[in-house]
């Protein structure tokens, strides 16, 4: 019964002991408020990699950016297109009229890219955000690799791992890599 009692004082004292306060609270004087001045700072430019962006860094890597060329393959303008090729987009012009039309060029670009996202849509779910042979997989990447390559060949790299190379010897794992991560925003 004895040690009932000195159990159950010990819990009492336990719980209701006073504790000292540590740290007080500072006591402090309003001071005369300031204006601050910022400082003139530049700040840096921020490139959003967005869908403007993509086209500039295609077109560079296609064709210097110059509407105009035509590569010894017959491949036309910025982003070096065939005649096939926009015939299947649907466009129906000639040689010297696309390399004379910025415009058309920029157009059938995204005309591509969507009708290639479309073609792609369910690897584009299946594969976005993974890693084949190191390469982080993107849409970006692979509407890039689309253009470059063809989607039935971006789908074959995707299912078994086999690369393609242009004429040129462009491989299109290179552009899968150097084209990913873009915010395409295509719809």
């Amino acid at each position: 019964m004895k040690l009932l009692r000195l159990i159950v004082l010990f819990t009492i004292m336990a719980f209701t002991t006073k504790t000292k306060t540590l740290v007080k609270p500072l006591k402090t004087k309003k001071s005369p408020t300031h204006s601050i001045e910022s400082p003139n700072l530049k700040l840096p430019k921020i490139k959003i990699r967005d869908l403007n962006l993509f086209l500039e860094v295609v077109g560079q890597k296609e064709s210097s950016n110059r509407y105009h060329v035509v590569n010894r393959f017959g491949y036309m303008g910025r982003y070096q297109f065939s005649i096939k090729t926009l015939k299947g987009l649907g466009i129906k012009t000639s040689k010297n009229e696309f390399i004379s039309n910025p415009k058309l060029q920029d157009s059938a670009m995204i005309l591509l890219l969507k009708h290639n996202k479309n073609r792609l849509k369910g690897v584009i779910d299946r594969y976005e955000g993974k890693y084949i042979k190191g390469i982080l997989i993107t849409e970006s990447g692979m509407l890039a690799a689309a253009h470059l390559a063809g989607p039935n060949r971006v789908k074959r790299f995707l299912r078994k791992g086999k690369d393609f190379q242009d004429g040129f010897g462009t491989k299109m794992t290179s552009y899968l890599d150097q084209f990913s991560g873009y915010y395409l925003n295509l719809k």
